[in-house]
């Protein structure tokens, strides 16, 4: 029997990785893990602590010292979607607003956080049959990925993408600010010291700024089966 993959799916904002990871990991069976949430859900808790603000970044000690405070869980909700919870709570929701989206790049950039949740989701993989997308899959959660992607599409196409998502949940943003947030949040994930957002020097590069997703997802399908045959 084929050993099942871990598949890890990296790239900029709104690209849609999460998307694909989701249907991808259903079609194999697989675990999806949206690492990113994870990342969102300790924002949120710094958020809700008053550790982190847009203006003046965040309280690191404080955040960094509290960790083991902080239970990430993943769960099928009675409609099948995979659901975020916070200790507990169910924040898949609150963590995609804007004001979670403002401090973000704050929380991500702490090394502290990036090795707790790092352990914490390479434990979620370690006997493969997993897609797990972020900025750090292929170059630091999982090396040794059988396949690994990265995703990009232009930006005005990405903003489009997330106003539409933020329109749907009746937030007021206008596009200018979700493209601005959108380029504070590749700026910053790019030029951070600690695990920056960058390709794996054996990724795929998949750039769906023109493509459906069911193209997209056809094709990353048979680039997981050729691996398999």
């Amino acid at each position: 029997m084929t050993k099942p993959l871990t598949i890890a799916i990296d790239g900029h904002s709104s690209t849609g990785k999460s998307t694909l990871a989701k249907a991808l990991a259903k079609s194999m069976g697989y675990v999806y893990v949206d690492s990113g949430a994870m990342y969102r859900a300790v924002a949120l808790y710094a958020l809700r602590k008053g550790w982190v603000s847009k203006e003046s970044g965040c309280d690191a000690a404080a955040i960094e010292s509290t960790l083991d405070q902080v239970q990430i869980t993943f769960e099928l909700d009675a409609d099948g979607v995979n659901a975020t919870f916070l200790n507990g709570q169910r924040v898949e929701e609150e963590i995609r607003e804007m004001a979670v989206s403002h401090v973000v790049s704050h929380v991500a950039k702490l090394s502290e956080v990036r090795r707790h949740l790092v352990a914490l989701q390479q434990a979620m993989g370690r006997n493969g049959g997993v897609v797990m997308d972020g900025r750090d899959i292929g170059t630091v959660v999982f090396p040794n990925a059988e396949l690994k992607i990265f995703m990009t599409a232009s930006d005005d196409v990405r903003a489009a993408r997330r106003k539409a998502e933020l329109d749907q949940k009746e937030q007021g943003v206008s596009f200018q600010e979700v493209l601005e947030n959108l380029k504070a949040r590749d700026k910053a994930d790019m030029e951070r010291s600690d695990s920056p957002l960058i390709a794996a020097e054996d990724a795929r590069t998949l750039d769906n700024s023109t493509m459906n997703r069911e193209d997209q997802f056809e094709l990353v399908l048979d680039w997981t089966k050729n691996l398999l045959a």
